[in-house]
């Protein structure tokens, strides 16, 4: 209860019943977006992802639910809810569009989103975070949420898209030219050598 009154006070004068499109098929907001049947309908929004403590489904006979009750706290285990919640965002997305969302759209159904998004494209959590933050600016996940992120960003193989990282491709570049330049100096030597030769 005190999640919800704090997240009412906190949102109580700003309307916020528009979801934000993350990627194809992928919408992320509040309970306010949740409960605009109108406009979800027109984006083909089939699915709802609930993940907030106290918010039954409002529309039970028009779209398809599952709802993780959680409170946004930081000593909160999110991480073990993500395979279930991806398993239903990759089989909605099949099928119709998805909406993520809790109470206010900031920080349980951001997790979710910006945990989606490494999963399924090598993100790292930084990228993911960056990218939904984006896309809706008040996305802030609490601070344990952001620790939950990083140590789920460890236990996931790394991807191709991985090396879009300015570091690793600083690395990578670094790698070549110290393999390279001593390569280059012999070929150099040699061709000089020949030619007074």
């Amino acid at each position: 209860m005190d999640d919800l009154l704090r997240a009412i006070k906190a949102t109580k004068d700003i309307k916020d019943d528009i979801p934000s499109q993350i990627e194809e098929g992928l919408y992320l907001g509040s309970v306010e977006a949740a409960n605009n049947k109108t406009l979800l309908k027109s984006l083909n929004i089939t699915h709802i992802l609930t993940v907030a403590s106290s918010v039954p489904p409002a529309y039970p006979n028009d779209f398809t639910y599952k709802t993780f009750d959680l409170h946004d706290r930081g000593d909160i285990n999110i991480a073990q809810f993500f395979d279930d919640c991806f398993g239903f965002i990759s089989e909605a997305k099949r099928t119709g569009n998805v909406l993520v969302h809790c109470f206010a759209g900031r920080s349980r159904s951001v997790t979710v989103v910006v945990a989606y998004l490494m999963k399924t494209h090598g993100m790292s959590s930084y990228e993911a975070l960056n990218l939904v933050k984006r896309k809706r600016s008040v996305a802030a996940p609490n601070a344990g949420f952001i620790l939950q992120l990083q140590s789920y960003e460890k236990s996931l193989p790394v991807k191709l898209s991985a090396f879009r990282n300015g570091n690793v491709h600083r690395f990578l570049v670094a790698i070549c030219l110290w393999i390279l330049t001593p390569l280059q100096l012999i070929w150099l030597k040699m061709k000089m050598h020949l030619k007074s030769g």
